[in-house]
């Protein structure tokens, strides 16, 4: 089995599972104490978890709007939410 099979179920994780194993990664990581092989393992199904977490996020964004205020602070309709503030 290929890395990228082994990483093929990270596309149908839903956010909270992804991140929750992509911290147990980091932390196994950071321990140090993780043979070579599965350290270049676990990293690589890090990468691709990191990139489902990105992926998600921003959809999540992409679907939240604000809503827009009158100038005497009354809702007037939504408008797509500004994420470079």
């Amino acid at each position: 089995m290929t890395d990228t099979n082994a990483n093929d179920d990270v596309g149908a994780l839903p956010f909270e599972a992804a991140l929750k194993q992509l911290e147990d990664i980091v932390a196994r990581l950071e321990r140090g104490d993780v043979p070579l092989e599965e350290s270049i393992a676990i990293y690589t199904r890090g990468e691709a978890l990191k990139a489902r977490c990105d992926a998600l996020l921003k959809q999540a964004e992409a679907r939240i709007e604000k809503i827009t205020l009158s100038a005497d602070g009354k809702p007037t309709g939504t408008a797509p939410l500004d994420v470079d503030r």
